[in-house]
């Protein structure tokens, strides 16, 4: 990535951070996903459960390798072989009381709001109440000027992605565009914008200077 780009990045997120803070949000910053990695897991102490929600940013960034690594602690919800549906969702159930949550967010906006939109809604569930700890990786391509553009940009561009990722059969992979639809594979059902927190830093935001994810 050029110096340009970089340094931009590192503007806005200060700004981001400040409004995180005001609403009562851990944030801070990591140039690179490495370096993004390395001080996520410094936040998780050995031993605990920790519930992972579909992430591609998790992913590129190397953290759930990472985790599995890590002594005594247990993940939930990471995908393997021989799972049934029925222990998945088992899993997922479990997740809310989980003691971290590691995820991202599909959008985030300057005044620090955090916007998501989920097929089942265990992903913003556990963000909003059970986990005691929310880490969020986020890069800054998902940061957006205002909640309209941030919803906008979770609708138009980050869930046909995502369809066609999970391999979702919705008119959005056939064409890029979304059409609203009803089809019974929509990923579009739940809705959530976190504008703050009552217990101060339950949830932390880790901006990362890259483009990761969707």
């Amino acid at each position: 990535m050029d110096q340009n780009r970089k340094n931009y990045y590192e503007k806005i997120s200060r700004q981001i951070i400040k409004a995180l803070n005001k609403r009562r949000m851990g944030a801070s910053y990591a140039e690179t996903s490495e370096q993004a990695r390395e001080e996520i897991l410094s936040m998780i102490p050995e031993g605990v459960t920790v519930y992972r929600c579909g992430s591609k940013t998790l992913t590129e960034i190397g953290l759930l390798e990472a985790l599995r690594l890590k002594p005594g602690v247990s993940i939930l919800n990471d995908p393997r072989p021989g799972l049934t549906p029925e222990e998945v969702l088992r899993e997922k159930i479990q997740g809310l009381t989980a003691e971290y949550l590691v995820t991202s967010t599909n959008a985030i906006t300057l005044d620090g709001k955090l916007v998501n939109l989920d097929r089942t809604g265990n992903r913003v569930a556990a963000m909003l109440f059970g986990p005691r700890k929310v880490i969020l990786a986020v890069g800054m391509n998902k940061v957006a000027p205002d909640l309209d553009t941030a919803m906008a940009r979770v609708k138009h561009y980050a869930a046909p992605l995502t369809a066609s990722l999970v391999g979702a059969k919705t008119p959005c992979v056939a064409d890029g565009l979304c059409h609203d639809c009803r089809d019974p594979e929509r990923l579009c059902n739940s809705w959530s914008v976190i504008e703050g927190q009552l217990f101060d830093d339950r949830i932390h935001v880790k901006l990362i200077g890259e483009d990761l994810g969707h």
